[in-house]
């Protein structure tokens, strides 16, 4: 057990001090992470309408955060370059996140040209049951990320690391809201980046 919170929390720290310095990038990840938990809640009674909540507001804002705000280049905080960040990083880096991005933008176009998904579901009758059958298959597309990138980190590395990150990314709705609650505040005072003191002096 000790192990797994040690590699858990270096996994959150790594996570933290070199993909959110954004003020801004902090802010979407604490709607992204309250947004998420409401998709928690309703994946017990309508795991549809979870994944939608989850893939249309959660996942949107968080990436959003990541492609848009969150500064690119040499690292003068941690002293590193983007190149050996998106090298050593456990779970998804840039490359990977546009790659599962793109499968789910091409999902709505896929189910609308083939509504059976190629005889592989009843086909819906309704706009509403598209919607459901949508909601479905981008609940089948997050287990099949989170799985996949645990198959490959347990070939690259072990399977300890996998299941640490999967937990890791499980459960980083409930550590972004203790981490970046107090963001939006320092966003309005005018403060676009963390200073990250508590990074340099680590």
């Amino acid at each position: 057990m000790t192990n797994y919170l040690q590699a858990l929390s270096t996994q959150r720290w790594d996570d933290h001090r070199f993909y959110h310095q954004c003020r801004i990038n902090q802010t979407l990840h604490l709607i992204s992470a309250i947004s998420f938990l409401i998709a928690y809640g309703v994946l017990f009674f309508d795991p549809a309408l979870a994944a939608l909540i989850g893939w249309c507001i959660s996942m949107t804002t968080r990436q959003a955060g990541h492609f848009f705000f969150e500064p690119r280049g040499y690292d003068r905080i941690n002293r590193v370059t983007d190149a050996y960040k998106e090298a050593v990083k456990v779970g998804y880096n840039i490359r990977r996140k546009i790659v599962l991005l793109t499968v789910w933008v091409a999902i709505p176009a896929v189910l609308w040209a083939s509504p059976s998904l190629f005889g592989l579901i009843e086909p819906a009758a309704s706009w509403s049951g598209f919607v459901h059958d949508l909601g479905i298959a981008w609940l089948a597309l997050g287990v099949t990320g989170l799985v996949l990138r645990v198959l490959q980190l347990w070939l690259k590395e072990d399977l300890f690391t996998g299941l640490v990150w999967a937990s890791k990314i499980l459960t980083d709705p409930f550590h972004d809201i203790a981490m970046y609650y107090k963001s939006p505040l320092a966003l309005l005072r005018g403060e676009r980046f963390d200073p990250m003191t508590h990074v340099r002096h680590r």
